[in-house]
C-alpha cells in the first residue's frame, strides 16, 4: 500500500448532525430559560427584591353607589370622611419609648376633648394606647394605626396646622357606607361589614384570604378593616362595587419599622349599579305590607315581589318588617335582617310556632294543575266534573274538602280555577296522573312540570343564598296518591315569593321563564355603561294556546280589594294550611298579572298567618299595581306624569 493510499479519519455525517442537534437543543433550553426568568419570573423576583425593603400598605377603595331604577336616587353610597392615623417610627416596647407614646396618647385625647366637650364617645388616652398597638400584637410596626374616624372640621384644621408637632400623625381620607334614610329595599341592597368579620361560609372572602400571600397586585389586596358586602347586592356585586385599593409605599428597616418617606397611591372608585328597583313602587309595597300587618291579628311578616313580564326586571321586592342598615344592632334585627322573599327564614325563632317565610302555595297552584291536566290529556277544556264539595282518598274513604266545603256542582276546568275546587284538582289531576304513570313516575312527572315553571329550582335572581324550596311531595312519608292529590291543590311544597313571582310571570307570558333581574346597568366612575343586563329566557314550555286561554279565563276570582281597578287583570287567591288543631295556621297567598291581554306586571304576595289571601295579600298587590301604573303605566302611559300634565294645563 502506498502513502497515498493511507486512509484519512473523517467524522461521519451522522455524528456531525448529532453534534449540531445537541448544541441546538442546549442553546434552545438556555434561551427558553432566560426568557422564562425575564418574562415569567421577572415580576415575582422584582417584587421579592423590592419587598425586602419596601412595604405596600393598602388603603380601602372607594365603594361604588347603588342607585334605584331612575339612576338618580342612591340606595347606597360612600361618604368621604377624614380619619386620624399614627405611624410608629420607633420601637415602643421599651419603657422609655413607651412613655413617649403614652404622652402622645394623652395629648391626642386632650385635643379630642377640647373640640368635643361632653361627648363621651370620644376615645380617651387608655383607648388610644390600645389602638396604637404598641406591642405589635395585631400588625407590624410599619402599618399606620387608626386612632379616630370621622374627624370634625376643627380637628382636621388643628392637626394639619400642628403637623410638625405630631410626628407620625396623619389625616387620611376614607369612606363610610351610607344607605337611603327612607329604608328602601334594604334587604335587597344588603349591608357591609369589616373584611376581618367575614366568615369562611362566604366563599369569595375565604378564597381571598387563602390567596392573600400570593396576591402581587396592591390594588386587589384586602385590608382587614375594609368594608365588604355581607348580603344582598352588596355581596352579589362585591367585585364590581369595590374598585381598587390604594396603597402607601414605605421603606422599612430590619425591625419592620418605617425608614423614610411614605408615598401614597390613591384608591380607585368602584363601579356603580343601577338597580331595577323603583323607589316609589318599592315604598308603596313596603307601606302596604306594614299597613296590613297592623290590621291582621296574627301575621307578623309579609313578602311581595313585582316583576315585569317582558324584561324580568324586579321593580319592587319587599320583606317586612325591615331594619335600618345605618343603625346596625344585631339583637334588634336578628329576626328580620335576611330576605324572606328569597330565603327560608322563620320570622322569630323564639316563637317556633310561627310560620316560615316560605309557605305552601295553596290554590295559586291550580292554574298550573289545570295546564298539566290539559297537556297530559287527563281531561278536555269542555269536560265537566261533578263537584260535591269533597274528594275521597284511599280505601278508607277519607274526605278532602273544598274550602268551606263548598258545593260547586257541574264545573269545567276553567270554573274549577275560579271556584278554587280542591275536589276537581284531586280527582281530575292528582289521581289521573297517578293512574297514567304509576306512583314513582307520576311524582317525577309532576316534579318536572314544577321545575319547568321555576318551582323547586333557582330562579336565577342576582342575589346570594337563594332557597330552592321544600318539596314535600318528594318525601316518601306518605303514599304517592296522597302526595299527588295534595300537591294538585298546593299542599305539598313550599316556595319563596320570588319563585312564586317567576311562576306568575310564566302564566302571564304563556310559558317563558324570565330570569329575575335586580340590576339593569353597571357603570364606571365616569357614568359610562360598562355592562347592560338584558332580558334572559331561562326556558320555555310548550302548551297549546287554547290551554293558556282556558286557564287565563279561569283566573277571575272575585277580589274586593281590586274594586275600581281600571284594567282587566288575571288573578288567583290562595290560603295554604299548615298544622292541625290549635296549631293550624292559614297563610295568605295571592298572584296576579295585568293587563290580562297585554301583561306588563306580575305580582306575588305572601302573608304568613294572614288568613285568606283575598283578604290579607290582595290589598298589598293592588297598591303595588297602582304604584306601577303611576310610575310606568300598565298601558304604557305613566299616570303620574299624565296627572301632572293635566294640573299644569
Amino acid at each position: 500500500m502506498t502513502e497515498e493510499d493511507t486512509p484519512v479519519n473523517k467524522p461521519s455525517t451522522a455524528r456531525l448532525n448529532l453534534f449540531f442537534f445537541a448544541a441546538f437543543v442546549i442553546f434552545s433550553i438556555l434561551i427558553f430559560r432566560l426568557a422564562f426568568v425575564q418574562f415569567v419570573e421577572g415580576p415575582e423576583l422584582t417584587y421579592m427584591e423590592t419587598s425586602r425593603n419596601t412595604k405596600d400598605i393598602p388603603l380601602a377603595p372607594v365603594r361604588g353607589p347603588i342607585y334605584d331604577a331612575t339612576g338618580e336616587v342612591a340606595l347606597a353610597y360612600s361618604e368621604p370622611v377624614q380619619s386620624l392615623y399614627v405611624l410608629l417610627y420607633e420601637d415602643y416596647r421599651n419603657d422609655e419609648r413607651r412613655q413617649e407614646a403614652e404622652e402622645l396618647a394623652h395629648d391626642l385625647a386632650a385635643v379630642f376633648k377640647q373640640f368635643n366637650p361632653g361627648d363621651k364617645e370620644q376615645p380617651d388616652a387608655e383607648e388610644i394606647i390600645k389602638r396604637l398597638d404598641l406591642d405589635y400584637q395585631k400588625t407590624f410596626g410599619y402599618v399606620p394605626r387608626l386612632v379616630k374616624s370621622d374627624l370634625s372640621t376643627k380637628e382636621i384644621a388643628f392637626f394639619m396646622e400642628k403637623k410638625a408637632d405630631y410626628p407620625g400623625v396623619m389625616v387620611l381620607e376614607e369612606n363610610i357606607r351610607k344607605y337611603d334614610p327612607d329604608g328602601v329595599a334594604v334587604q335587597v341592597v344588603g349591608y357591609t361589614r369589616e373584611f376581618k368579620r367575614a366568615p369562611d361560609s362566604l366563599a369569595k372572602y375565604k378564597a381571598i384570604r387563602e390567596g392573600a400571600s400570593t396576591q402581587r397586585d396592591p390594588g386587589l389586596v384586602y385590608h382587614e378593616e375594609e368594608k365588604v358586602g355581607f348580603d344582598g347586592l352588596e355581596l352579589q356585586y362585591q367585585e364590581e362595587l369595590r374598585g381598587r385599593s390604594g396603597y402607601q409605599s414605605i421603606d422599612i428597616d430590619a425591625r419592620n419599622l418605617p425608614d423614610g418617606t411614605m408615598l401614597q397611591t390613591p384608591p380607585e372608585k368602584g363601579y356603580s349599579l343601577v338597580s331595577t328597583i323603583n323607589k316609589e313602587i318599592q315604598m308603596a309595597a313596603q307601606e302596604a305590607i306594614t299597613d296590613e300587618l297592623r290590621r291582621l291579628p296574627k301575621a307578623i311578616t309579609g313578602y311581595a315581589v313585582a316583576m315585569e313580564v317582558d324584561t324580568g326586571n324586579v321593580v319592587a321586592m319587599a320583606s317586612m318588617p325591615d331594619y335600618d342598615p345605618n343603625d346596625w344592632d344585631y339583637d334588634k334585627i336578628k329576626y328580620v335582617f335576611r330576605n324572606g322573599t328569597t330565603e327560608s327564614f322563620p320570622p322569630n325563632d323564639a316563637k317556633p310556632s310561627r310560620a316560615e317565610s316560605v309557605v305552601l302555595l295553596g290554590s295559586v297552584i291550580k292554574p298550573l294543575s289545570v295546564l298539566i291536566g290539559l297537556k297530559e290529556g287527563l281531561f278536555t277544556a269542555g269536560q265537566t266534573y261533578h263537584d260535591q264539595g269533597y274528594a275521597i282518598l284511599g280505601k278508607d274513604g277519607r274526605q278532602v274538602k273544598n274550602s268551606h266545603s263548598a258545593y260547586n256542582g257541574s264545573i269545567t276546568a276553567r270554573r274549577a280555577i275560579e271556584k278554587s275546587s280542591n275536589a276537581f284538582m284531586i280527582d281530575m289531576v292528582g289521581k289521573r296522573l297517578l293512574n297514567k304513570y304509576g306512583s314513582e313516575k307520576g311524582i317525577d312527572v309532576w316534579h318536572k312540570y314544577m321545575q319547568d315553571f321555576g318551582l323547586g329550582v333557582s330562579t336565577g335572581v342576582d342575589l346570594p343564598n337563594e332557597f330552592l324550596g321544600r318539596l314535600e311531595y318528594k318525601e316518601d312519608h306518605e303514599s304517592a296518591l296522597t302526595r299527588l292529590a295534595f300537591a294538585s291543590f298546593g299542599q305539598q311544597a313550599k316556595y319563596t315569593t320570588m319563585q312564586l313571582a317567576q311562576y306568575t310571570t310564566m302564566l302571564a307570558n304563556k310559558g317563558k321563564r324570565m330570569e329575575p333581574h335586580l340590576v339593569k346597568e353597571i357603570r364606571d366612575a365616569d357614568g359610562n355603561v360598562v355592562k347592560e343586563i338584558k332580558p334572559k329566557v331561562l326556558n320555555e314550555v310548550d302548551f297549546a294556546d287554547a290551554h293558556w286561554n282556558e286557564v287565563h279565563k279561569g283566573m277571575v276570582t272575585k277580589v274586593s280589594s281590586f274594586d275600581g281597578f281600571p284594567y282587566d287583570y288575571a288573578r288567583k287567591t290562595g290560603t295554604s294550611e299548615q298544622g292541625t288543631g290549635p296549631n293550624k295556621k292559614e297563610n295568605g297567598v295571592f298572584i296576579a298579572f295585568a293587563p290580562r291581554d297585554n301583561p306588563k306586571l306580575a305580582v306575588a304576595v305572601v302573608v304568613p298567618e294572614g288568613g285568606f289571601g283575598s283578604v290579607s295579600a290582595s290589598p298589598i298587590a293592588r297598591k303595588i299595581f297602582d304604584a306601577y301604573d303611576e310610575v310606568y303605566g300598565l298601558d304604557g302611559t305613566p299616570k303620574g306624569k299624565k296627572d301632572q300634565k293635566q294640573d299644569q294645563e
